[in-house]
């Protein structure tokens, strides 16, 4: 029985996890009985992956049994918040659609190289904040301070769920333990530092870029990886007011989330609850000098993973 994860608002005030099972939503601690104690949240789970995963398993198709459901566990129009309370490294991938390298060669008119892979060029990543830049499904996210082209990119997010280390391309999806739809979002005219030379090694800005609050939508759910045939063949679009702007599917990722796992093993250890976003597809703002404004509402739908929506204001 599929299951997914997220977090929500507690009536304390506090995070709570919850499971959605068979178009319902649950209040996993009203379930969990003797394990609510250990595994108080998602991120708790998956620190204890391997034993956490059989017993939600179990408990999903128990859920999908009206007569074996706890009185009270139900949740209705919840208050999302971001799926984990205490993530690890955000670590993301640029560079990693052909069709998005094309059209960022022609809005900055700079040569890329388009196929990285083909050329025996390494993957590429870089780290986003980690818990400060996380937000959630039907949050309100600021606009940076003194942004004029804040864009979006939907990706795909992998969720490491045990430690990996110098593993291999065909063990590494062994590590994950789910999948998430996430927005990568982007301050693209805080990239360059003002009044630096622009041969100099230090022009890049890439916290001024990529972190700032809520800088990454993720949610809501995270689906576990069992319930993913592959990574490798998922629908992605984003709408930005219901206009279609991403429409694409992750079997045009350059590299692959195992090798993409693969390769960051290998520079240093990954941890459970450290995140990867595997790049995004054309049809960012960038491309066509969109970005952007305060009351937008972006939509990212992944394929069997949900859909996730963010507002700026």
């Amino acid at each position: 029985m599929k299951y997914q994860l997220f977090t929500y608002l507690g009536a304390d005030g506090e995070a709570r996890p919850g499971m959605a099972v068979d178009g319902g939503l649950y209040d996993l601690p009203a379930v969990l009985g003797v394990h609510a104690t250990r595994w108080r949240s998602v991120d708790d789970m998956l620190a204890d992956w391997a034993q956490a995963r059989q017993r939600l398993a179990a408990l999903a198709t128990e859920l999908a049994e009206e007569s074996t459901r706890p009185a009270g566990a139900a949740i209705s129009n919840p208050t999302y918040l971001p799926p984990l309370t205490r993530c690890g490294v955000v670590y993301a991938a640029g560079a990693n659609y052909r069709d998005h390298v094309e059209a960022m060669a022609r809005a900055m008119n700079m040569k890329l190289v388009t196929d990285p892979k083909a050329e025996g060029i390494a993957p590429w990543h870089f780290i986003k904040a980690g818990q400060a830049t996380l937000s959630a499904h039907q949050q309100n996210v600021c606009m940076p301070a003194d942004t004029a082209k804040l864009d979006w990119e939907a990706e795909l997010a992998v969720i490491i769920g045990k430690k990996a280390e110098k593993v291999e391309i065909e063990d590494a999806l062994d590590y994950v333990a789910g999948y998430s739809c996430a927005n990568d979002l982007s301050a693209r005219d805080h990239l360059n530092r003002q009044a630096v030379d622009a041969s100099s090694p230090f022009k890049f800005d890439w916290i001024g870029h990529k972190c700032f609050t809520g800088a990454c939508p993720l949610g809501p759910f995270i689906t576990p990886a069992e319930f993913v045939d592959t990574p490798e063949n998922l629908g992605i679009k984003l709408w930005l007011n219901d206009e279609i702007k991403q429409n694409s599917n992750t079997n045009n990722h350059l590299y692959s989330v195992a090798e993409q796992i693969s390769y960051l093993s290998k520079r240093l250890s990954l941890l459970p609850g450290d995140i990867l976003l595997t790049g995004t597809p054309a049809g960012v703002g960038m491309e066509s000098g969109v970005f952007l404004q305060r009351g937008d509402v972006m939509r990212v739908w992944i394929e069997g993973l949900g859909e996730l929506e963010t507002r700026i204001v």
